[in-house]
């Protein structure tokens, strides 16, 4: 019976949604199409009878419907709810309604009255702009669009193809466009020549084997793009700094034979004569690099300023306006231009992008002027300096599961080129204010809590390692050292944490895709400073106690002597013979006691690799990849003698951490269509600790959360089929994985559609966890959570604004049926976050 009432509550918001979604479509989307004119409802394009899947063809063509939200063209419904024929102005507005505007100027001043015009105005203009104009079938852009698919089909060897265009008429003023390709046979490429005049030219060609057009390959035009960017690429890297693109010349001998093979000849600089009447050869040559000069404090309005100062360093004059302030010896690292080097594009281009990495620099210029009667070049370096000191100041306001409202700010102060080798030293203050009890305004006041930390940082732009050990990483992959030092306090959050931190991380980017990071002596000192709030502020831990103090013999328990009550019962074998179940009971509240409260010093070691192959941000098909392998305490602990009463070693009675712990996270996008995208995300993680220690708290995995899966509240789920109820969980295996699909709504306004899956488990033998918070086997993956959802999120451009609403689609802790029991918005969980979750 109650499976059957869940169904049908399921089933009535089903209907519920089905229903408005029958009554938004029968909005009228030809509302503003003209007589005579059509909105076009479909475009489809067929290939030789068939109909086309390649999305790729469909970017040809000049007008596509507008777009939908599950069929429903609600951008459009938008615009439609906006009045082309409403006034322009203010004065036109007063025309039309003369009794609004009497009343409003009756009420306000003239200029007010004028004011509440505009506001309509502007209302009225904002359908227009956030929503989608109806997308009326053009004759001219249609045959627009069959040249461009024609042309497309030509450019990839089709030469014969054909293209047309049919147009159906539909009812209530709407038609439909077919494009009917007929492809043909396609172009071949037979023998592949060459045919380059100049000796020193062949000379450097015939050095390289590598090409993109190949004997028996279809004809494609964008293959001889390539084939073009390599020989030019070829050229330039190999002293021919002067090699353009015109100097090429691909040709057909047989433009489309009857065999559909052609023969191709790649001639270049075949044309271009020193003297045109003796048809003489220009004659090319192989540049090296003359003279490397570094303008240090270059500004354009100074150009003809005499510098004063001057240095040189490995062949490379370092000059200054007043004073060289870079140190050639670090600056002249990021330069790979050198005396008596042959002229590359390469080097200049990776000179160009390691300086820029510096962050010290404004604009970057580099020119290359030839040497009078030889075959040398001036590489000319102007480099436009940043402002030394940067000050900057952020505020925003915070919401979170644990902290309901609140204020933060955060002043920073940057210093470049503070050692003359282009470092970066970082100082910042953050602080904030919010709000972490149930009823704001309490006696407290209305922000009970605060939180207040400083950092420091200094970021060399190359490896700071004793031994030589720099050498082991080439500079051309821009290596980096950066040292880090900070802390942080709290108060009324939690148990009151006070935080040290400090470290040395060695980064650097093995190619475009690849990046290595590597955390040496990384090390936290995590102090709780208010233990005794601990079960006040973890009531559920002390309900579990409650019934064990009556069984010990009605022991007075109270929130201010509970800890010490459960060290009394552990303590206990007599109790523990007695009463099995309770004293287990009691050894896990004590467990996860000394989990929370516990001190630590955390030394880590950790090696982070990171793939991802994304060009740029709106690059929405790419695949990312990150392994993060971390030890923490295994050399330190070697420094210390001394243990506390469990056997863990520590320092200045301060436990040391000492785990293992591997993450693992996958990622991976497609582009679904031209305004949706479809993102995946796996995660697995695990932590184990060694030397009978503890997984510090923050080193635990959770799950919930607005970037986790969003039907649960952080820490709220987990680990296994733990029925809900406590705190926080945490545990020391983790995975998770998500599948969302992204589309546009109206304008700046996007949606998403989501399932999240997931859990955590506690990997351990120890008898005092239950076995439904334990990974046994396989078998425990059928605790793995599931939630479902939507959202929306408005793009800022700087930032974006999520809203995601999860609902608990599958529940591992119910006994009974664990599908939808709790499918509904009163128990779904809102989520309030920043950029999206994966």
């Amino acid at each position: 019976m109650k499976q059957d009432f869940a169904f049908t509550k399921l089933m009535k918001k089903v209907s519920l949604y089905l229903l408005l979604i029958v009554i938004i479509s029968s909005c009228n989307s030809v509302k503003r199409v003209p007589e005579k004119s059509q909105l076009l409802k479909s475009v489809s394009i067929e290939v030789d009878g068939k109909k086309n899947k390649d999305l790729e063809l469909y970017d040809y063509v000049f007008q596509k419907p507008n777009s939908k939200l599950l069929g429903i063209p609600i951008a459009l419904h938008f615009y439609n709810l906006g009045n082309p024929n409403s006034p322009k102005t203010p004065k036109e507005w007063a025309k039309i309604h003369p009794k609004k505007y009497a009343f409003f100027k009756s009420l306000f001043s003239e200029k007010q009255s004028i004011g509440v015009a505009k506001s309509y105005i502007n209302f009225n203009n904002w359908f227009f702009k956030n929503g989608e104009a109806p997308v009326i079938i053009d004759d001219i852009k249609t045959s627009r669009s069959v040249k461009n698919l024609s042309a497309y089909f030509k450019i990839n060897g089709y030469f014969k193809s054909t293209v047309t265009a049919q147009k159906d008429t539909l009812k209530n003023k709407k038609g439909r466009i077919t494009y009917k390709i007929t492809k043909g046979r396609p172009l071949l490429l037979d023998t592949i020549s060459i045919d380059i005049p100049s000796e020193v030219l062949r000379t450097i060609y015939l050095k390289d084997s590598t090409t993109y057009l190949k004997t028996g390959d279809q004809y494609n035009e964008d293959n001889f793009r390539k084939e073009a960017k390599r020989i030019i690429k070829l050229f330039r890297n190999s002293g021919i700094y002067n090699f353009l693109e015109t100097y090429i010349e691909f040709r057909d001998v047989d433009s489309i034979p009857k065999n559909y093979k052609t023969n191709v000849i790649t001639t270049i600089a075949k044309n271009y004569f020193e003297d045109i009447n003796r048809k003489t050869p220009k004659p090319f040559k192989v540049y090296k690099i003359g003279k490397v000069n570094v303008y240090t404090d270059y500004i354009h309005t100074q150009e003809n300023k005499p510098y004063l100062d001057s240095v040189s360093y490995q062949g490379i004059d370092f000059f200054a306006h007043d004073k060289v302030r870079y140190n050639p010896t670090y600056l002249s690292q990021s330069i790979f231009i050198k005396p008596n080097q042959v002229y590359s594009d390469t080097l200049r281009n990776l000179t160009r992008s390691h300086l820029k990495s510096l962050n010290n620099f404004k604009t970057i210029n580099i020119r290359f002027t030839p040497m009078k009667d030889t075959t040398l070049l001036v590489a000319d370096i102007r480099l436009t300096p940043t402002e030394k000191y940067t000050i900057g100041t952020d505020t925003e306001l915070t919401h979170s599961n644990i902290r309901k409202l609140g204020v933060a700010g955060k002043f920073s102060l940057t210093n470049r080129n503070t050692f003359r080798g282009a470092e970066l030293f970082k100082f910042s203050f953050a602080g904030s204010f919010f709000n972490t009890s149930t009823q704001p305004g309490s006696a407290s006041g209305f922000f009970n809590a605060w939180e207040i930390g400083a950092n420091l940082s200094l970021e060399l732009p190359r490896f700071f390692a004793p031994f030589g050990l720099h050498r082991l990483v080439p500079k051309e992959m821009s290596p980096r050292t950066t040292f880090t030092l900070g802390t942080g306090i709290q108060k009324n959050i939690g148990l009151d944490k006070q935080t040290f931190n400090g470290g040395i991380n060695y980064s650097w980017q093995f190619n475009r895709k690849k990046s290595i990071n590597l955390e040496l002596f990384n090390t936290q000192i995590i102090r709780n400073l208010n233990t005794k709030e601990y079960f006040r502020i973890y009531n559920s831990e002390y309900e579990k106690l409650i019934p064990i103090a009556q069984n010990y013999n009605n022991y007075p328990l109270t929130k201010e002597n509970a800890a010490s009550f459960i060290k009394a019962v552990n303590s206990n074998t007599n109790f523990q013979n007695t009463n099995p179940n309770d004293y287990n009971t009691n050894a896990n509240v004590n467990n996860r006691y000394n989990i929370i409260t516990s001190n630590f010093i955390i030394p880590t070691i950790a090696y982070t690799f990171t793939y991802n192959s994304q060009t740029n941000y709106k690059d929405n098909n790419f695949s990312f990849f990150r392994i993060r392998l971390a030890n923490a305490g295994n050399f330190v602990s070697l420094l210390s003698n001394q243990r506390n009463s469990n056997g863990v070693k520590t320092i200045s009675n301060t436990q040391i951490a000492q785990y293992v712990k591997t993450d693992i996270e996958y990622k991976q996008f497609w582009d679904i269509t031209r305004n949706s995208v479809l993102g995946f995300r796996s995660l697995l993680g695990v932590v184990l600790s060694y030397g009978k220690s503890d997984v510090p708290f923050t080193k635990s995995y959770f799950a919930g959360g607005s970037n986790d899966i969003r039907a649960w509240k952080t820490y709220e789920l987990g680990p296994g089929s733990t029925p809900t109820g406590l705190e926080y969980n945490v545990g020391n295996f983790k995975f998770l994985t998500s599948l969302e699909y992204r589309f546009d709504i109206i304008s700046n306004l996007k949606g998403a559609l989501f399932i999240d899956a997931g859990n955590i488990w506690e990997l351990t033998n120890s008898r005092f966890i239950e076995d439904k918070a334990k990974l046994n086997s396989l078998s425990s993956l059928k605790n793995i959570a599931i939630g479902s959802g939507f959202g929306a999120r408005y793009d800022f451009n700087f930032l974006i604004l999520r809203f995601d609403i999860g609902f608990k689609t599958y529940e591992p802790y119910l006994l009974n049926n664990r599908w939808f029991q709790n499918f509904s918005f009163n128990s779904a969980v809102y989520n309030i976050g920043i950029n999206y979750p994966f």
